[in-house]
C-alpha cells in the first residue's frame, strides 16, 4: 500500500524554495515519513531530500532574467544614498529618500516577476 506523494497532495501554500527551514522540518515530520533525521537538518539539506522524495528535478539556470537590471538599480540606490548625505537642504534629502524608496520597490517587483 504505497501512497504517491505530490505537491498537491501535501497541500502547500508556498513554493518549497520560499519556505523557511522550520516550515520544511514541520512538513517533513508531519507528512513525509520517508525522510529521517529532519529535526537536525538545515534548509540546504532538507530541500534536496524533499525534492528527491517527490521526484522533482532540480532546475539548472534558475537565474532571474532581470538580474542585470536589478543590480544596476541597486548600484544607483547606493550612489543616491551617498549623494543624499551631502544634499544641501532638507527638501533635497526628502526628494532623494523618495526616489530611493521607489527604486527599492522596483527591484522587489523585478525580483518577484519570475
Amino acid at each position: 500500500m504505497s501512497v504517491e506523494l505530490t505537491l498537491e497532495s501535501l497541500g502547500l501554500k508556498k513554493q518549497l524554495d520560499k519556505m523557511t527551514a522550520k516550515e520544511l522540518r514541520e512538513l517533513v515530520m508531519s507528512k513525509i515519513p520517508q525522510i529521517t533525521g529532519a529535526s537536525g537538518m538545515a534548509k540546504e539539506e532538507l530541500l534536496p531530500a524533499i525534492k528527491d522524495v517527490l521526484g522533482i528535478k532540480e532546475e539548472e539556470g534558475g537565474v532571474n532574467p532581470y538580474k542585470e537590471q536589478i543590480l544596476a538599480t541597486k548600484r544607483t540606490i547606493r550612489e543616491m544614498r551617498a549623494a543624499k548625505v551631502e544634499a544641501p537642504t532638507r527638501k533635497a534629502k526628502e526628494i532623494m529618500r523618495r526616489k530611493i524608496n521607489k527604486l527599492k520597490k522596483r527591484t522587489r517587483r523585478l525580483a518577484n516577476a519570475v
